[in-house]
């Protein structure tokens, strides 16, 4: 049990990654006023945790209503969570993380952007929404504990992101660009790891439902 609740912390602070975000939601925000910048944190981290919690609730009901197995959700999921793990390997800065062409001039339109870009993509992206519902699918053949678990985990990644953003500048100053880049492409080392086992998992599982001869 306790292997599962660290492993669901890591997966969700990995894959979440809020000291990613955090010059993302500078950027953002660096005209407001105090107050301003605080309803920003606020809001993006609330939608984000609805966000998630609906999926980790309502997730598996439509991966059953669509037919979708398990093995296959793992592996499409840890497919999706490999290509955001090599982005964040290779990017060659964390602006990477941020809305582009588009979606990053709408943006620069919007007076609120706790929504869009920070709650969706960056904190509520389909990584995490996946990660979201594979977790609860293992925490459903664990035990009811572990489904609790994992709805705090995300609360606390949420709570953990919510004073990251808060801290932002001070983070900025202790880690600089630099050491920023450097923790974004640690954190996408470990969730290609955490991808690649996802898959081997999703692959093994559909191997022993194939019959023999």
């Amino acid at each position: 049990m306790n292997e599962f609740f660290w492993q669901t912390f890591v997966t969700l602070l990995v894959v979440i990654d809020p000291f990613a975000v955090v010059p993302v939601y500078i950027g953002l925000t660096h005209k407001d006023s105090e107050f301003s910048k605080r309803m920003t944190a606020k809001k993006a981290c609330l939608i984000g945790l609805v966000l998630l919690l609906s999926f980790a609730f309502l997730g598996d009901k439509l991966l059953d209503a669509l037919n979708i197995s398990e093995p296959a959700f793992r592996i499409a999921g840890g497919f999706l969570l490999l290509l955001a793990s090599i982005e964040m390997v290779v990017a060659k800065n964390v602006g990477l993380r941020a809305p582009t062409g588009h979606e990053e001039e709408e943006a620069s339109h919007r007076s609120d952007v706790s929504v869009f870009p920070l709650a969706i993509p960056l904190l509520a992206g389909p990584g995490a929404l996946t990660s979201i519902v594979v977790l609860m699918r293992q925490a459903q053949t664990i035990s009811f504990s572990a489904s609790l678990g994992v709805i705090l985990l995300t609360i606390l990644v949420l709570i953990i992101t919510y004073i990251c953003f808060r801290l932002g500048n001070v983070i900025m100053r202790i880690l600089g660009l630099t050491g920023t880049n450097v923790l974004t492409r640690v954190f996408g080392i470990i969730l290609a790891a955490l991808a690649v086992q996802n898959m081997i998992t999703g692959i093994t599982a559909v191997l022993r439902q194939v019959p023999v001869g």
